[in-house]
């Protein structure tokens, strides 16, 4: 399950390892997908609910996820990663971080699904710096809010599920997100405006708990394993033409596409001492992750 909508990434990613568990397990299971945050689930609350046994397994944003441990903030980083190709080297050199921090809550790592690059989404252009000042705007993650507060917004923490009742409400301004499928979708309704910042490309995890996978039958859990292993290259596959697909979706709807480097410089100096700060968090691990991304650069 997960707290976004079908079209968007996490969502197509649900859905496909659910249709290949249950075909490669030829009858041995049979996994039911669930999208738009089911009972009212959502990423911060996924690594307790798949632990106690809540759910069978989630899909969860790793930024809302950072007040567990700080390796999950990681990929949701500001400025950190440019492209898909540099999500994929983030991953390959943090997943065993990943790992271990999941194992400690007894869950196992199923897939990760890469997000299009983090824009801003308004009800206004957003031209320059001072376009910030007291802009009401929906963040993803503690990071995220920082950074904004720094640069002088009114920023708010909550996740997508909850953005949309406060966005029709005329409660925020703006929105922090890729607009992905069909996040996208219903932005657009509210929030005629897109500001391409690049400021991050980040992951989203799927796992379930490691004991119920352990007791599923040696082909059971063999199909869970590949499923998985299938999952994340298709939605690696498909993040390379996402950003092309969904920039045209969003003019063919009347949103306005628009950069600005001031902007984002002006977010990128609030992000240095956030950013620093985290690496200070994450001590010999965060640091040890980032120096192999970076070699691999």
């Amino acid at each position: 399950m997960t707290e976004y909508p079908a079209t968007a990434m996490p969502g197509e990613g649900v859905a496909h390892f659910a249709a290949a568990a249950t075909r490669l397990a030829a009858g041995a299971l049979a996994v039911q997908p669930g999208f738009d945050a089911p009972g009212g689930l959502r990423s911060a609350g996924m690594l307790r609910a798949v632990a106690e046994g809540q759910v069978e397994a989630a899909d969860a944003f790793t930024g809302a996820l950072a007040g567990e441990t700080p390796i999950y903030q990681l990929s949701a980083l500001p400025f950190l990663t440019g492209s898909a190709a540099d999500t994929a080297r983030l991953l390959a050199a943090a997943r065993a971080a990943y790992v271990a921090a999941l194992g400690a809550r007894g869950l196992a790592l199923l897939y990760a699904t890469p997000w299009p690059a983090s824009g801003i989404w308004s009800r206004n252009a957003l031209p320059d710096a001072d376009s910030l000042r007291g802009l009401r705007i929906r963040t993803y993650d503690a990071v995220s809010t920082e950074v904004l507060r720094e640069a002088g917004a009114a920023p708010v923490q909550i996740s997508f599920a909850d953005a949309m009742p406060r966005l029709r409400a005329g409660a925020l301004d703006a929105v922090l997100s890729s607009g992905d499928g069909g996040a996208g979708a219903r932005l657009w309704e509210i929030l005629p405006h897109f500001t391409v910042i690049d400021y991050a490309s980040p992951l989203s995890l799927a796992f379930c708990r490691a004991a119920a996978l352990a007791e599923l039958p040696p082909p059971a859990r063999a199909a869970v394993e590949q499923a998985g292993q299938e999952t994340e290259a298709r939605q690696f596959a498909a993040i390379t033409t996402r950003l092309t697909e969904n920039e045209a979706r969003m003019r063919a709807n009347g949103v306005t596409i628009a950069t600005s480097p001031a902007l984002r410089d002006a977010l990128a100096r609030a992000a240095a001492p956030v950013v620093a700060a985290w690496t200070s968090r994450a001590g010999e691990e965060g640091a040890r992750v980032l120096a192999a991304y970076r070699a691999g650069g």
